[in-house]
């Protein structure tokens, strides 16, 4: 995982397994958090999570608030750590509005929010260097991004290129490639007639710069 990712424990707001669910409730109301990790009265391992929506619903059934905040702990298993490769941190994550990371001795670091995870997908496909987007199917054949790419880089580079299979067919896969800021009009069109020669056709193109679908 990138360090850089994580937002570091002296910036976050927590409470103590002692706290009590009225200390959490004060908290959400004076904030727009809606989970806040529960760590233990060290300050330093990971607990749990608490969300605004358990203690509504708990005050709503006349629940004690002065229980703790373990009572409504939730998560208690969802963490990861700080040397979790970029699947796993994705596929835990997906779910979720943070995970917690622990050290390597387990004390928790802080978390990774799932904004912040989006907004590191958006920036791994080049949305603000690039300048099209273009959505392919492929024709079911072994090699089909290769091939694409080969097409494609007679005329530009690629910045990016992702492969979509929602269908869980080969024959409707999508190859998303982003391509750079540098290609004009003219070139799209040649890379698009191409395409469509090859085999591949063009389900899809956005211009980042009209933030608008041309097709």
């Amino acid at each position: 995982m990138f360090a850089t990712l994580i937002k570091p424990r002296e910036e976050l707001t927590t409470v103590t397994e002692n706290s009590t669910i009225q200390d959490a409730l004060d908290i959400f109301n004076d904030s727009s958090f809606r989970a806040i990790p529960i760590l233990d009265q060290t300050g330093n391992l990971f607990r749990g999570v608490i969300y605004k929506m358990h203690i509504y619903r708990h005050q709503a059934n006349q629940g004690d608030m002065s229980l703790p905040v373990t009572t409504l702990m939730r998560n208690m298993t969802k963490f990861l750590s700080v040397e979790a490769t970029f699947f796993e941190t994705l596929f835990t994550l997906r779910d979720l509005p943070f995970i917690s990371v622990l050290d390597k001795e387990n004390h928790f670091m802080g978390i990774l929010t799932h904004s912040r995870m989006m907004s590191l997908m958006a920036e791994s496909w080049q949305t603000k260097s690039g300048r099209y987007a273009l959505t392919v199917l492929t024709d079911g054949s072994r090699g089909s991004i290769e091939r694409a790419s080969k097409y494609i880089s007679r005329y530009t580079s690629v910045s990016s290129v992702l492969s979509l299979d929602p269908d869980n067919n080969n024959r409707t896969t999508r190859l998303v490639f982003t391509l750079p800021d540098t290609v004009s009009e003219d070139t799209l069109s040649k890379i698009i007639r191409v395409l469509g020669r090859k085999g591949f056709h063009l389900e899809s193109l956005e211009d980042f710069h009209e933030k608008s679908y041309l097709l």
